[in-house]
């Protein structure tokens, strides 16, 4: 993340109000390598063509807070890799990684991860190691440590569906399931913080989240997520949703997230009321039938809506109600840069 980007958000984080509105945009796999003109596996496989994307896209937008900023990944694959997943990867679509369990029961055999040795994660770190001067040189640092989140990664591991009936049918073999998971992403994010010392904050993205009801919410979410966010301390705590996010909305603080990102089926304002003043809102136009498929005119026009949601704009990043979607083109980015800065 740009380092004048990061210091005005260490500033939101601590109550203080900017001089401008900031717009800002979680980008990864589903967009930069359409955007920039090469192929997912290149993407993926090729320092160069990675680092030389992530510039392109900084250096286009150069208002534009791009989180995490520099983010390696590998799509769905890379936190199930580590339990040793199947993965699949395809030129013009996103990877996927292949079940490995049928049953929630099955969690029990598999092994712990070792986050320095499993999986694609130490091709992940190396990638930031390889470029990370080139990074700093930019103006930029690595700035967040990322994992997504144990619900999502189990229903990776199971399919969702599965996951979905065992928390209900198996609620102790959920638990053990979830304990494990939650156990691997804070040693991962904690190993992630160890290699950069740059890190000060934590980005988790888990949307299965938004499927349960609100007492399983509490029994299945709350704990787990709380010590993922409490364990290394970071001073910005970003959770990802883009699914149902009500609930959600209301626990934030107790969780330790300090800032969160929604779908866009939820008004700016009735986020803001379960949340409370203090958490920072990310959102909230459509990402893929308004900032993909609509026209500059239809992104100024709902970013125009979005901010008629609310009359505090101090703990707002503008954004999209998700993660960058594929084929958004610069013409919408730029529109939705100047709407906010108009407004």
């Amino acid at each position: 993340m740009r380092n004048s980007s990061w210091d005005d958000l260490i500033r939101m984080v601590n109550g203080k109000e900017l001089e401008y509105k900031p717009t800002g945009f979680i980008i990864d796999s589903p967009w930069i390598p359409g955007w920039y003109g090469i192929s997912n596996v290149d993407f993926y496989s090729s320092d160069e063509m990675w680092l030389k994307a992530n510039l392109k896209a900084v250096n286009t937008f150069p208002d534009v807070w791009f989180m995490p900023g520099f983010w390696s990944e590998y799509g769905m694959c890379t936190e199930p890799s580590a339990f040793g997943s199947r993965m699949v990867f395809l030129e013009k679509s996103l990877p996927h990684a292949d079940r490995i369990i049928s049953d929630v029961s099955e969690g029990a055999s598999l092994p712990q991860p070792n986050v320095k040795t499993d999986g694609l994660l130490p091709f992940m770190i190396s990638r930031l190691r390889n470029n990370e001067n080139a990074i700093r040189d930019a103006g930029h640092q690595i700035r967040f440590a990322i994992a997504r989140g144990p619900l999502n990664i189990a229903s990776f591991l199971m399919g969702t569906t599965e996951f979905m009936m065992a928390l209900a049918l198996d609620p102790d073999s959920s638990h053990r399931l979830i304990r494990k998971i939650t156990d691997f992403i804070c040693d991962w994010i904690s190993w992630q913080k160890e290699c950069f010392p740059s890190i000060d904050g934590v980005l988790v993205l888990d949307d299965i989240i938004g499927f349960v009801g609100e007492d399983e919410f509490r029994e299945f979410v709350m704990p787990y997520f709380s010590k993922i966010f409490g364990t290394t301390g970071s001073k910005v705590r970003f959770l990802h949703n883009d699914a149902e996010g009500l609930i959600t909305a209301k626990y934030l603080t107790e969780m330790g997230v300090n800032m969160f990102n929604f779908s866009f089926t939820h008004t700016m304002g009735e986020v803001r009321e379960l949340a409370g003043p203090d958490v920072i809102l990310v959102g909230n136009v459509p990402p893929r039938d308004v900032m993909a498929a609509g026209t500059p005119e239809d992104v100024k026009s709902a970013v125009a809506k979005a901010l008629s949601e609310t009359n505090d704009y101090s703990h707002v990043i503008w954004s999209v109600g998700g993660g960058m979607p594929p084929e958004v083109k610069s013409e919408n980015i730029m529109a939705f840069v100047e709407a906010v800065k108009s407004h």
